[in-house]
This record gives C-alpha cells, sequence and structure tokens, in this order.
C-alpha cells in the first residue's frame, strides 16, 4: 500500500485471464501473492451510513487477516483515486466480534481467487469473481497505470473505475437477483455476461 494512505487504480474486465498471465510472465513482472482465495466481510451501520458517503469498512481473510477503511474514490488523470488505510490482524474472529460491539453488521459477504503481480511501479491484479474474471492495476499515477494497461494489451477505454460491489449492483438489477452476497455458492448457476456488468471487455 502506498505510503500516502492512498489507493490509485482502475479495473478491466475480461473474458478469459490466461493470456494476461501469459503476458505477465513474458514481461518479467514477479508474482508478489500465488493464486488464493480471499473471503471478505464488509460493515456498515444499521442505517448504511457508510455506503451512503462511499465509504468502505472491511474484514478480509486469505493466507491473513486485514481490516481496512476506504473513503470515497475521485477521478483523476482517467483512473480512481481514494483513500486507504489497512493493517493485518492476528485474530479475523475476534476483529469481527469488536465490529459487531461496536454496532456494525455485515451488509455483504464476498469472495474471490487472487493473485497479484509486480510490474515495473504496478502491481497487477488477476481476480476472478462470482460474476466474472478482472484485472486490476495499481500504480503511482494514471500515467504509470495506463502504460501497463497498454503492454498488457488492454483497451484502456474498457477500464472501469467503479467497485466490485457497483458491479455487484448492476447484476442484481440486470438479473433481478435475491442474494445480497457476492458468494460463488449464490451465483451458482447463474450466467453473467458484461451487458449485465454494464461493461465492455478490454481483451476483446
Amino acid at each position: 500500500m502506498p505510503a500516502d494512505h492512498h489507493e490509485t487504480e482502475v479495473k478491466f474486465y475480461v473474458e478469459t485471464l490466461s493470456p494476461i498471465t501469459a503476458r505477465l510472465d513474458a514481461l518479467g513482472a514477479v508474482q508478489v501473492q500465488a493464486r488464493g482465495h480471499e473471503y471478505n466481510l464488509r460493515f456498515d451501520t444499521p442505517a448504511g451510513s457508510l455506503t451512503r458517503q462511499s465509504k468502505v469498512l472491511r474484514l478480509r481473510r486469505d493466507s491473513a487477516a486485514y481490516l481496512t477503511f476506504k473513503g470515497p474514490g475521485v477521478l483523476v488523470d482517467g483512473v480512481s483515486r481514494r483513500q486507504e488505510i489497512e493493517f493485518t490482524l492476528d485474530d479475523f474472529e475476534s476483529a469481527r466480534a469488536f465490529l459487531l460491539a461496536l454496532g456494525y453488521q455485515v451488509s455483504m459477504v464476498y469472495e474471490k481467487y487472487r493473485a497479484v503481480y509486480r510490474l515495473g511501479e504496478a502491481l497487477v491484479t488477476l481476480d476472478e469473481l462470482p460474476f466474472g474474471q478482472f484485472v486490476e492495476i495499481e500504480g503511482p499515477h494514471g500515467a504509470a497505470i495506463q502504460q501497463v494497461c497498454l503492454r498488457l494489451g488492454l483497451n484502456w477505454d474498457a477500464r472501469i473505475i467503479i467497485s466490485y460491489a457497483d458491479l455487484f449492483d448492476a447484476v442484481r438489477s440486470a438479473l433481478s437477483l435475491g442474494s445480497h452476497h457476492l458468494t460463488f455458492d449464490a451465483f451458482s448457476g447463474v450466467q453473467v455476461t458484461a451487458s449485465h456488468l454494464g461493461v465492455h471487455p478490454a481483451d476483446a
């Protein structure tokens, strides 16, 4: 995470991740996190005040546990920039109990498979979500992110600057889904297309 506690990034929806993995290998990218499962709990007040303010309070578990706060995103040089404060925890379940005791409640459960590569100044994340596959590029500024996008053969004009939660809202609306959780079980048997997400494939 950047020292100034901000993340600057964009996402790309892709039909398949395997060509991106091959390009990363050919470009000499270094894998800094092997593909693994992520389990996330998003918390909010009973009145939903964090969501209304476009803020995120998240508890995540993969090979470790993390507590994250994200502020509202702003568009800077064609990419999303937002405050992000994140730190590791020793005990996921105790952190969950702590947040519940403070009066927060779990507003959303979501999961994905994620692998992370470093390419120059950027981190390239390959995400497999219940509704599709995505490439996320995080860097120091928009120009560096765009350069990595072009090196990976992705269409810059197809970039996504909204969150996975916002994409989930689009899918729920398009398919009239009842589930409030973005899990693989909830999406079992559900076919999601780019049009349901309101995006265009960046690898087309």
